[in-house]
């Protein structure tokens, strides 16, 4: 290739205009131009080809402490994602491989060491199914179910926001792993049913026409022993009064409180994980980095047994990419969001 051509590439980028109060506006982001950064030794360019649109990039566009700094204003919006190498100074980086890691809203990033490192991924693996089920979503899932929610055989598991990407997995792999019942809180009538017939669920409950407490009483008229939480809030609350002896919570997000302005609401019913005996713990994936190889394993033996299932919504073009972060706070999305440049 020549330098010439190289050095002609366009870099579009959306980037973070004003920091948002709820969901994303017309004006919180803007798209740029610009010409696409050049490999150094130990470096490698990466064309982008995938999007992983995932809730914690709201939080990042707060200007709050986190386990992540904010995204700077006129900074590109942080994202994970994939992309094929096209110019390569490190060996560890051939072109034409495919690559996961943090790439950010934009058409070409660098792969390189440290914090710019990437994971080649494996010949012949399907860029979604990389993305979802064996990416960043299936790894929260399953180290979130057996690591710090130890789901034990004969468990009763609520999973809220149970038809997103991390929910969908979280409540399969707790009925692979034996779980008695297996309850889903989703938004629509449609994903309940999509829960209960393809994902393994036994029970499907919508918080938008149900009375979420009178039919988790139903179907756990025992309580609940382990409740993986995506969305926090009123959902939250309402399982914490009906945990079992010995109950657990697993925090594994809270989107119901990224778009609402103000301190987010803490839950009532919190003393009930006193009467009960119970545990309430969060995690960040990245604390089980150094495992990703051993819960990747165990996902694809289940994915080739046909006893894990995905589904990914996909938006195509890099300008869709605020649109989609909005679908996950909008409920309008079934499965893992993608954005697909």
């Amino acid at each position: 290739m020549r330098i010439e051509d190289a050095m002609d590439r366009v870099n579009d980028q959306v980037v973070l205009a004003e920091r948002p109060t709820t969901i994303l506006e017309a004006s919180t982001t803007r798209l740029e131009s610009t010409s696409a950064p050049q490999p150094q030794e130990g470096e490698a360019l990466v064309e982008v080809g995938y999007l992983s649109i995932d809730p914690t990039i709201r939080t990042w566009m707060d200007d709050a402490p986190g386990y992540l700094p904010p995204i700077g204003i006129g900074e590109v919006v942080r994202s994970g994602g994939i992309g094929t190498v096209v110019e390569s100074n490190n060996s560890r980086y051939n072109v034409g491989d495919l690559v996961f890691g943090t790439v950010g809203w934009q058409r070409y990033c660098i792969a390189g060491k440290g914090s710019q490192a990437m994971t080649v991924i494996p010949a012949g693996v399907d860029p979604l199914l990389a993305i979802n089920v064996l990416g960043v979503t299936g790894l929260t899932a399953y180290f979130g179910m057996t690591d710090v929610g130890h789901i034990r055989e004969g468990d009763v598991v609520v999973v809220s926001g149970a038809a997103g990407a991390t929910g969908s997995s979280a409540g399969q792999i707790a009925k692979i792993l034996g779980a008695k019942t297996v309850i889903g809180i989703a938004g629509s009538n449609e994903k309940c049913a999509l829960l209960t017939s393809e994902l393994g669920y036994d029970v499907a409950i919508n918080y938008k026409t149900d009375n979420v407490a009178a039919a988790l009483k139903e179907a756990a008229p025992k309580g609940v022993d382990l409740f993986f939480d995506n969305v926090g809030g009123e959902i939250l609350d309402i399982v914490l009064a009906q945990l079992a002896m010995r109950g657990r919570v697993v925090l594994c997000g809270a989107i119901s409180q990224y778009t609402t302005p103000g301190r987010p609401k803490g839950p009532a019913n919190y003393l009930n994980l006193i009467i009960k005996r119970g545990s309430m713990e969060g995690f960040i994936i990245l604390d089980y980095a150094d495992r990703y190889g051993e819960a990747q394993g165990q996902l694809l033996t289940w994915l080739l047994e046909g006893k894990l299932h995905h589904a990914e919504h996909v938006l195509d073009g890099l300008d869709r990419a605020p649109e989609a972060l909005n679908l996950l706070f909008t409920g309008g999305n079934t499965g893992k969001v993608i954005v697909r440049l």
